[in-house]
């Protein structure tokens, strides 16, 4: 481990910008420092990892995390990287959010250690109360329009066409407010965030300067960006969920393991608590070994293992394996629709494979794998056709109800490549 927290998040690229005197004040003190999550979702999605793993480090050196969930401000909506106002979510929404939020924080903060335990704290037990004329009289006053126009989430927003809401532009007093409350109830003393929140921060900064004379600070993450030029954590098919209902283990881990060469070593950076020589080895081994991919399988691994844990990350192994002619065993109906969503379908009505089933030479007609039986029973003559990832050479072998994965599914495969999934339904 570095000497401090600040120069192990140097090191892994971590630090964006941080306010005057922020090093010397982690390298003589242990402090609590804080991070919200907007509660927009039931779960949070691999772009919140890079906040959450700087939490990680700072209880790792001895700081207590604090994850402040916006159940107040979540009401309102960040203008802050968004160029419309987002809709607004009822306190039942939330709530039902940030139970599912706090879920995942639990595998990557210890909540329980006796030393700087992470706290998981509500905004909206302090927002909802507070009385709109004592707010605007106590808080308000100490910040101009002036002073909240030059603020670049504002700023930005007022260049749209629809401009910006009162709502929205309120937030930023919200926000600062919520670091006013966290340092007179839990001495904290810094706010952390990623790069667009830093307007946000430092007016937190200034209300605490003006109302307790007292001296905080900020620190903010850049934003993850990739080499292919798209938004980190989208896909085709959406954003990448830590909720294994909303992103499954093998989509997730298949995520990483698509990270193009150019991001594979920062990410290990960002993701991972490996150290630097296992880091310096793996950009050894991209450089000079890039085919075998061993830093995105460490990437893929590390990170799939932290958010779903070790039994998820074997599941999601033994999915990818499935993809290069690995055994079925084990792996449910609904894995392997998961795996081969993206291959050819065909549905075919349970009486066809009941009793003495289906010709294999029929049903690989049926399904695209031959343009007709003679081709297909060259193909399996020659070896060159599997089920369920295993060598099929009976020109005659039909097809049965016992073939398929809880009786509902089954993979064809033609050479090397060329999956097909056969899903049967009743009636």
């Amino acid at each position: 481990m570095e000497n401090s927290v600040y120069e192990e998040l140097a090191w892994r690229g971590m630090i964006y910008d941080a306010t005057e005197g922020t090093r010397e004040l982690l390298e003589k003190e242990k402090i609590a420092v804080y991070i919200g999550f907007d509660p927009t979702a039931p779960s949070l999605h691999v772009g919140s990892l890079l906040p959450i793993m700087a939490l990680v480090h700072m209880q790792r050196y001895g700081h207590q995390p604090i994850a402040v969930a916006g159940g107040g401000t979540g009401m309102i909506g960040d203008p802050s990287g968004k160029s419309q106002e987002r809709p607004i979510l009822s306190r039942e929404e939330i709530e039902f959010n940030l139970k599912g939020i706090k879920a995942q924080l639990m595998r990557f903060l210890d909540f329980d250690r006796p030393q700087n335990p992470a706290l998981l704290v509500n905004n909206a037990d302090w927002l909802l109360p507070l009385n709109l004329i004592g707010f605007l009289r106590d808080i308000g006053k100490h910040f101009t329009v002036n002073y909240m126009l030059t603020k670049e989430s504002v700023r930005r927003r007022l260049q749209q066409d629809n401009g910006i809401s009162f709502t929205e532009f309120s937030y930023m007093l919200l926000q600062a407010y919520d670091f006013l409350t966290l340092y007179d109830e839990r001495n904290c003393v810094m706010q952390m965030g990623g790069s667009d929140q830093w307007g946000n921060i430092t007016a937190g900064i200034d209300l605490i300067r003006k109302v307790r004379g007292a001296r905080a600070y900020g620190l903010v993450l850049p934003l993850v960006t990739n080499a292919a030029g798209t938004k980190f954590g989208k896909t085709e098919s959406g954003a990448v969920w830590l909720d294994p209902k909303r992103t499954s283990p093998y989509r997730f881990y298949q995520f990483w393991i698509n990270t193009d060469d150019r991001d594979v070593v920062q990410y290990l950076k960002y993701f991972t608590l490996l150290g630097k020589e296992e880091i310096a080895e793996l950009e050894r081994a991209v450089a000079e070994e890039p085919e075998k991919r061993l830093a995105q399988r460490t990437l893929a691994r590390e990170v799939t293992r932290m958010v779903h844990g070790e039994e998820a990350l074997a599941k999601a192994e033994k999915a990818s394996r499935v993809l290069f002619g690995g055994d079925i065993a084990g792996l449910s109906a609904d894995d392997l629709r998961d795996i081969f969503r993206d291959v050819p379908h065909a549905v075919i009505p349970a009486e066809e494979v009941a009793g003495d089933g289906m010709a294999l030479v029929d049903l690989m007609v049926r399904v695209g794998a031959a343009s007709s039986k003679s081709e297909a029973r060259r193909l399996i003559k020659s070896g060159g056709v599997y089920l369920a990832n295993k060598r099929v050479t009976d020109a005659l072998r039909r097809v049965k109800t016992a073939d398929f994965v809880d009786g509902e599914v089954l993979i064809l495969r033609r050479g090397q490549k060329n999956y097909y999934l056969v899903q049967v339904k009743d009636g």
